[in-house]
């Protein structure tokens, strides 16, 4: 592994609770790496801790294969070579982009400073913005400036913490896309921070959900939504409920059930290998695993619904008063309070102990 995180700690003096708590995980060069979770989970301390702005008490971390973090090293964040872009884009107001994206290149003779400043404009796509001012720029232009200048000096690792936190929901989105073609174009290794699902699925070649200090899983974005590791991992992933499941024993074998009825073919299968020698279980059921079907036996009230363009996510209530969430094409246009058909499309079966 390019980047290779062992059992690292991090620790606040004054909190009962380790900031960054036994994490490992790495990253192959030119791989995009994305840690994420709620407020205070401790992903910045992470990605600080990385950079080499935060001290490790336990754990090592390696880089290229050479340690720079361990319990008895601490190897100067100067000396890391690691590139790394704020949520605040931190340019320098006083400063033209051309200035701004050279500022880590004084080492360079002038001509080759500016061959390489055109380069990584180019590269973002601002070419021939070396005179323009930063405040003549958009937020989506300053954060590729931001990001341009973090590519000049060719780190061998770039560090990304919450970059888009400023703009505005559409353009976050498309500009994760924008910065992963331009991270691939670079052939950059990066490890980048948000609180923001749609971002690090854009982005991210594997993904990191963080809580508490701890990391739940790393895996790419189809693992995380469709075998989340933990309850934590399938409750923060994506839109879901948990609904209890029980298995009985028929004349025709194992009959697994759940509120939108029993589970068929395969994934009654996956349910029953998973349920067998354990207690009382709940089945994760994503938005996408309940299906509006007005000839189903099974129906539901709708108690929401929010509009998505082509979908609504609905919110409903059984008969026996689990609620679970569909998405369902916009045609279907339901009042609140109306009861509609619902049936289970169940391809992956994810159950966890109940309550846990």
């Amino acid at each position: 592994m390019f980047l290779d995180v062992s059992h690292l700690a991090v620790r606040y003096a004054g909190r009962p609770r380790p900031a960054v708590d036994d994490v490992s995980f790495g990253l192959a060069a030119g791989e995009i790496g994305v840690l994420i979770g709620p407020s205070g989970c401790g992903k910045t301390t992470l990605l600080r801790t990385v950079a080499g702005l935060e001290p490790a008490q336990a754990g090592e971390i390696r880089l290229s294969g050479k340690v720079v973090s361990s319990a008895g090293l601490q190897v100067p964040a100067e000396q890391r070579r690691i590139g790394m872009v704020f949520q605040d884009y931190a340019l320098f107001p006083h400063l033209d982009v051309g200035r701004n994206v050279g500022f880590g290149l004084a080492a360079l003779p002038r001509a080759e400073r500016a061959a390489r400043v055109a380069e990584v404009l180019a590269l973002v796509g601002l070419e021939g913005a070396e005179r323009r001012a930063p405040h003549e720029l958009s937020g989506g232009q300053q954060q590729r400036v931001a990001l341009a200048r973090a590519l000049a000096p060719r780190p061998q690792l770039l560090l990304l913490d919450e970059p888009f936190s400023n703009l505005d929901v559409e353009l976050r989105e498309r500009l994760a896309h924008e910065v992963r073609g331009i991270l691939k174009a670079a052939k950059a290794t990066a490890l980048f921070v948000t609180h923001d699902q749609l971002e690090a699925f854009a982005i991210g070649d594997a993904i990191g959900v963080m809580h508490e200090g701890r990391l739940h899983q790393w895996a790419d974005a189809y693992t995380l939504y469709h075998r989340p590791a933990t309850r934590f991992v399938a409750d923060f992933i994506g839109h879901g409920v948990f609904a209890p499941v029980t298995v009985t024993h028929g004349d025709t074998g194992l009959r697994v059930e759940t509120p939108l009825g029993p589970v068929n073919g395969s994934a009654a299968a996956q349910a029953a290998a998973s349920l067998q020698g354990n207690g009382p279980l709940d089945l994760l059921l994503r938005a996408d695993d309940v299906v509006h079907d007005d000839a189903a036996p099974i129906k539901a009230e709708v108690l929401r619904k929010a509009f998505r363009g082509s979908e609504f996510l609905y919110t409903l209530r059984l008969a026996s008063g689990e609620v679970v969430l569909a998405h369902v094409p916009s045609h279907h246009d339901h009042r609140i309070g109306e009861w509609i058909g619902v049936r289970a499309d169940l391809d992956h079966v994810v159950t966890f102990p109940r309550g846990g």
